[in-house]
C-alpha cells in the first residue's frame, strides 16, 4: 500500500527515498532507494546490471534487470551515470542487497523516460545485435539466382 502512495504522489516519493548505502538495512522491505549509476554492465545470460559504485563487488547494493523483463523497462544502459529512484522489495543476494527491476514503473524523475531496448536486440544471444539474415547451407556462390 506504501507503495502504491509512493506512486501516486511523486513529492511524498521523493522525500522518502533512502540512499543506496541504507538498502542493506531494508532487506525485506518495499522501499525507494536513490543514488548515482555509475556503470551499466551486462552479465551471463543477457542480465542487466546497474551498479552504484566503482568497483561493484564492494558495493552494497545493486539493481538487477533481467532479460526477460527488458522490454518492460526499456534501454537501461541510458542509466549509466544518472540519478535514479526506483521502488521495490529489498532482497538479499549472495551478501548484497538488490532491488529486481521488471517495470519502467518502479523507476521515477527522468530514469523513467527510458527509451526501449532497440528492436534487433537479441537477449538470447547475450547482447549481441542481430540482423535478421536467413543463413542456409552451401556456398553464397549458390544462392545466385542468374546461376541456376
Amino acid at each position: 500500500m506504501w507503495l502504491l502512495a509512493c506512486l501516486l504522489t511523486p513529492s511524498l516519493a521523493a522525500a522518502a527515498c533512502i540512499p543506496f548505502t541504507e538498502a542493506p538495512k531494508k532487506i525485506g522491505e518495499s522501499v525507494c532507494v536513490r543514488g548515482k549509476v555509475v556503470q551499466v554492465a551486462e552479465g551471463k545470460k543477457g542480465t542487466w546490471f546497474l551498479d552504484f559504485c566503482e568497483d561493484y563487488t564492494k558495493c552494497a547494493f545493486t539493481v538487477v534487470v533481467f532479460a526477460r523483463n527488458l522490454r518492460d523497462v526499456g534501454d537501461v544502459r541510458q542509466l549509466s551515470g544518472r540519478e535514479i529512484e526506483i521502488f521495490g522489495k529489498v532482497k538479499l543476494y549472495n551478501g548484497r542487497a538488490e532491488i529486481i527491476l521488471k517495470d519502467a514503473r518502479q523507476l521515477h524523475g527522468e530514469a523513467a523516460k527510458l527509451p526501449p531496448m532497440p528492436r534487433e536486440y537479441d537477449a538470447s544471444r547475450h547482447g549481441k545485435y542481430s540482423a535478421g539474415r536467413y543463413r542456409t547451407k552451401g556456398k553464397v556462390e549458390d544462392l545466385d539466382p542468374e546461376k541456376r
